[in-house]
């Protein structure tokens, strides 16, 4: 493990979070699919799904993200409200990973529900229980995703909504709240959601960010999962309570890179 003092760590990840928060870093990511759209539904459901598919190559998942937008006409909040079953038909041959036609199928019509009845995606997030701690995040993904599921769908394809009261680190979740939720002058993530703060972000977790994190000695736990997203997310808070994820650039940015110090 690598023997860094914390400061010279935080300064170090400061210094990689201003390197990779740029514009330049939206042409080779998936958050390069919401981009290109302007109102606030589009972005969402254009970043939702993007995000649900992240994971695997990023070419692969930018090319996937783009042929669902062509799909929908490239007009994603219209199609998902008015799309008829036989506008829904070329969506069967879909396939990216595991994540197959018929998932693709029940995931728009869950977003019509929550468009149609539950006011949007960002309401569905909204917190609704009085239970106070640090990572309110974590019931805001169990209370979508008890909504998202409301519509009917097979078993396979609850696998693609992660859950944190099963352990999952819920990464692609994560990574989409910071889409919507964290605003700066940088031009890449959205800030669109002002119904919870930056602060409660969590970092997406998955190999880069978990192997740099271990790296520096940040995280201790082995494992990809929730807990360690809550340990990690901690000493990220100690660097910045207002905005720990911003260290999601660095910590990406460096494992993809290639992290050697």
């Amino acid at each position: 493990m690598i023997n860094i003092k914390h400061k010279e760590i935080k300064d170090f990840l400061n210094e990689s979070y201003f390197k990779y928060n740029n514009k330049s870093f939206i042409e080779n990511d998936p958050i390069c699919i919401p981009h290109q759209f302007s109102k606030k539904e589009d972005v969402e459901i254009a970043g939702f799904l993007a995000a649900t598919i992240a994971w695997g190559n990023r070419k692969s998942i930018i090319n996937n993200g783009n042929k669902l937008m062509e799909l929908m006409g490239h007009d994603p909040h219209s199609f998902v409200i008015h799309h008829s079953k036989k506008d829904l038909k070329p969506f069967e041959k879909f396939v990216h990973r595991t994540f197959n036609g018929k998932d693709c199928i029940f995931f728009i019509e869950s977003l019509k529900n929550i468009y149609k009845n539950h006011n949007g995606l960002e309401n569905t997030f909204s917190l609704m229980t009085e239970e106070k701690n640090n990572f309110q995040l974590k019931n805001r993904i169990v209370n979508f995703r008890t909504l998202f599921l409301e519509t009917a769908h097979l078993p396979r394809s609850e696998k693609h909504i992660s859950n944190p009261m099963a352990k999952s680190s819920a990464k692609r979740l994560c990574m989409f709240l910071r889409w919507m939720v964290r605003k700066d002058n940088k031009g890449v993530d959205f800030g669109l959601w002002k119904s919870f703060k930056t602060s409660e972000l969590c970092l997406p977790l998955d190999v880069h960010t978990g192997n740099v994190s271990r790296a520096l000695g940040l995280l201790s736990r082995k494992q990809n999962d929730w807990q360690s997203v809550e340990e990690i997310t901690t000493v990220l808070r100690s660097f910045d309570s207002t905005d720990p994820v911003k260290y999601d650039f660095a910590l990406f940015g460096l494992g993809v890179n290639g992290f050697s110090r």
